[in-house]
C-alpha cells in the first residue's frame, strides 16, 4: 500500500469516528435552523480569536504568557470541529451550495493565516526566536501553496489531493504545539510544529506540481 493510500484510509477512519461523535449535534442544528455559513464564520472568529491570544500573549511576561498560548491552542482545535461541522450540516441538511463552498474555503485560508500570523508575531516579539518566526513565515507561505496548487489543479480538472500536510493535518499539529507548549512552559514545543509544517508544507506544494506535472503530461500524450 502506498503512503497516499494509507494516509487517505488514516483519514477516513478518523472522519467516521468523529462524524459519529458530532452528527446528534448536527441533528440538532438542522431542527434549530443553523446554517452551514454560520457555522463557517463562527468557525472564523474563533480563529481570529486564538490570534489575539498569541498577540497578547507577547506582550505578557513569560509564565503568564505561556497560559495564553496553551488557550489559543485549545481555541484553533474547537474551531476545528466547527470546520467540519458546516460541510457536514451541509450534507445533511440539504443546504449545499456553490457559494457556501466558496465562502468556507475562502475562511479557511483566512483562518490559517490569522492563526499562523500571531504565532509568527509572538515569536519575532522573544528575544532570541526571531528566527522562528521566520520559520512561521515560510509555514504561512507553504499553507498557502498547498492550497492554491489544488485550486489551480482543480481548475484544470485535475484531482490533487497528494501530499503529507493537508489542512487538517497543519490545524492539528498548530494546535497541540500551542496547548502543550502551554502546559510544558517550553517554546520548543511550540516551535518544532512550525518547523514541521515549514517544511512538510512547502514539500507538500511541489509534491502536488510534480503530480500535476505527470497528470498533465498523460493529458497532452507525452
Amino acid at each position: 500500500m502506498c503512503i497516499r493510500d494509507r494516509n487517505m484510509n488514516y483519514r477516513d477512519f478518523l472522519q467516521k469516528v468523529i462524524y459519529a461523535i458530532i452528527n446528534p449535534l448536527i441533528k440538532g442544528m438542522i431542527k434549530v435552523g443553523i446554517t452551514p455559513n454560520f457555522i463557517t464564520t463562527t468557525g472564523f472568529l474563533l480563529n481570529v480569536v486564538a490570534t489575539a491570544m498569541f498577540i497578547y500573549a507577547a506582550e505578557l511576561p513569560a509564565e503568564e504568557g505561556m497560559a495564553w498560548i496553551g488557550w489559543g491552542g485549545g481555541v484553533i482545535l474547537f474551531a476545528g470541529l466547527f470546520d467540519m461541522m458546516d460541510g457536514r450540516l451541509a450534507r445533511m441538511g440539504n443546504m449545499s451550495s456553490t457559494f457556501g463552498a466558496l465562502w468556507d474555503s475562502t475562511l479557511d485560508r483566512y483562518s490559517e493565516l490569522c492563526t499562523l500570523f500571531g504565532i509568527c508575531y509572538l515569536l519575532l516579539s522573544i528575544g532570541g526566536w526571531e528566527w522562528a518566526g521566520i520559520v512561521t513565515f515560510i509555514a504561512m507561505v507553504g499553507s498557502v501553496m498547498v492550497s492554491y496548487v489544488r485550486a489551480r489543479a482543480e481548475g484544470l480538472d485535475i484531482e490533487c489531493k497528494v501530499g503529507l500536510m493537508q489542512r487538517p493535518e497543519r490545524v492539528v499539529v498548530t494546535a497541540v504545539g500551542a496547548i502543550f507548549c502551554g502546559v510544558c512552559g517550553n517554546m520548543w514545543v511550540l516551535v518544532v510544529p512550525m518547523i514541521i509544517i515549514a517544511v512538510l508544507a512547502n514539500i507538500t506544494a511541489f509534491w502536488r506540481v510534480a503530480h500535476c506535472y505527470k497528470e498533465l503530461n498523460k493529458r497532452d500524450g507525452k
